[in-house]
């Protein structure tokens, strides 16, 4: 079988200044019609730079330096950009990691699939609505026939990636390119993106390329797998011999970093730190009532890490802000060593504060950019009445805890990595030595090499500290390793409570048997 798309000796240099002088080096990949291969790697490999060298959007100031890229048997390598808008779409078509970033929030969702084949000059206007609608269909929009007046931020996260997928497929191309198209989405959406991919490939015959950096995905999705470190193409093969049985040391070290589960003894903690009873907590979007949290009642025990669990929209982040006083709930109550701590106010909230911590999703956009990071590890603690050199001492000690240096103090949160922010993340965290930390999807956001390392730092510092965590996540691999027990959170209400081992093994509510059958990579440890 001849390859739809081959990238042979493909080399792309990187502008001066770089970490590195090139972004791949004499990289060669081949994808079939039918097949899907994976690309696999952390961030800063060059997996997305291939991808983007295939549809001609490399950056500026990136260029091929050697090699070449064959459509169909045509190079593609020099086009012009007139002639890859010409190909775009048509021949090869790409879907972006994050949906709003790919569609115009001022246009309606019809009107921008239609808009597809305007670009290309096919069919009539009415033609073109009627074949957007059909696309909604097929990708499997709820109520297509609304969907295509609503504006992208009226949709979910997975029905926007949907439409991403829809105007990739509008013109039925050879090649689909992925990029991290399901990082950002709770497993269950993810797991529905990577079945739709899938049909859709074998109804439409495409050559899938799909970039990720998650063994787990790759799992469930690849037939061909190529692993890239730092540029170089360090192994490739079928997936079902990569994953079982990789060649590459860094091959074996991503598939280790996919989060496993383990089931920790039981211990006696049997004395609750914190008790949350009827918990609710409503908002009103338009004229309808959304209920967050809907009679929550939970027991965080002392010296435990309590896992909270569910898709977007579940409201455990809801549950988590509560739990920090980040807001107040509408009724019920939440007890800290027999205190009602739910509706504190002024100094009594200020002293709460020191006690419960909470470590943001986002350690960059929880991060003040214009501060150095020793005033941001230090600005808590002198608001509390340390003195500034106490307060300086203890941020230092407080990096080197995280495992970051001293010199981290003068430099600004843009400067570090996202597994780096997230470090300094927990650090403030621990400024004020609280007895409790919520993670709200504290590593979501990383590629699992680096989750793998600041999950391995959270269980470190909770022994070494005593501390008693509530993680947030929508991801049961991640809540399988770290926790000791598990709430399972839908439409603001608990569905399921027990130990790490009884919500894995023996699942009493069908939602937890569903997110498990969504989770990616579960059955390379035989729990799927």
């Amino acid at each position: 079988m001849e390859p739809t798309l081959s990238i042979e000796r493909l080399t792309i240099d990187l502008p001066e200044g770089a970490d590195r002088p090139h972004a791949i080096r004499d990289v060669s990949l081949a994808l079939y019609p039918g097949r899907t291969l994976c690309i696999v790697g952390e961030s800063g490999s060059g997996k997305s730079m291939s991808a983007n060298a295939v549809m001609g959007l490399l950056p500026r100031g990136v260029t091929v330096g050697a090699g070449r890229i064959l459509f169909q048997g045509r190079d593609i390598t020099g086009l012009t950009e007139a002639q890859f808008q010409a190909l775009r779409g048509a021949g090869i078509a790409m879907i972006f990691q994050e949906p709003m970033t790919a569609l115009n929030p001022l246009m309606r969702i019809g009107a921008q699939i239609a808009e597809v084949f305007e670009a290309h000059g096919q069919l009539t206007p009415s033609a073109r609505g009627e074949r957007a609608l059909q696309l909604l269909r097929e990708v499997g929009i709820p109520d297509p026939e609304r969907a295509q007046h609503a504006y992208p931020f009226q949709l979910s996260g997975g029905q926007r990636q949907r439409v991403v997928i829809a105007m990739a497929l509008a013109l039925e191309p050879k090649v689909l390119i992925a990029d991290e198209p399901t990082t950002a989405l709770d497993v269950t959406t993810q797991a529905q993106i990577l079945k739709l991919i899938k049909e859709l490939q074998v109804r439409h015959g495409m050559a899938v390329m799909f970039v990720t950096h998650d063994f787990g995905v790759v799992a469930e999705i690849a037939d061909d797998v190529a692993v890239i470190e730092l540029g170089e193409l360090v192994e490739q093969g079928p997936a079902s011999k990569v994953l079982v049985n990789p060649d590459h040391p860094y091959t074996r070290r991503l598939i280790d970093a996919i989060p496993k589960v383990e089931f920790h003894p039981s211990g006696t903690r049997e004395v609750p730190l914190l008790r949350v009873r009827n918990l609710v907590k409503a908002f009103h979007i338009g004229e309808r009532v959304v209920k967050a949290s809907d009679d929550v009642s939970i027991d965080v025990m002392r010296g435990e890490t309590l896992g909270i669990v569910g898709e977007s929209g579940s409201g455990k982040s809801t549950l988590g802000r509560a739990i920090v006083q980040l807001m107040q709930p509408d009724s019920g109550t939440i007890e800290m060593d027999g205190k009602d701590i739910s509706h504190l106010r002024g100094a009594a909230l200020k002293a709460h504060r020191k006690r419960i911590q909470m470590i943001f999703q986002d350690p960059y956009a929880s991060l003040n950019p214009r501060a150095r990071i020793g005033r941001i590890l230090t600005e808590g603690q002198m608001a509390h009445g340390v003195k500034r050199e106490a307060a300086q001492a203890r941020a230092r000690e407080l990096l080197k805890l995280v495992g970051l240096r001293e010199s981290a103090m003068d430099r600004f949160p843009h400067e570090f990595s996202g597994g780096q922010r997230q470090r300094i993340g927990i650090a403030r965290a621990l400024a004020l030595e609280p007895e409790v930390v919520v993670a709200d999807e504290a590593v979501s956001a990383l590629d699992v090499s680096v989750q793998a390392q600041v999950l391995d730092l959270l269980e470190d510092l909770k022994q070494r500290l005593g501390l008693t965590m509530i993680f947030i996540t929508h991801d049961l691999r991640v809540a399988g390793k770290i926790c000791d027990r598990i709430v399972v959170m839908q439409k603001g209400r608990i569905v399921e409570i027990g130990r790490v081992e009884q919500v894995f093994l023996s699942p009493r509510a069908e939602y937890t048997r569903n997110l498990l059958e969504a989770a990616p990579g579960l059955e390379l440890e035989g729990l799927a």
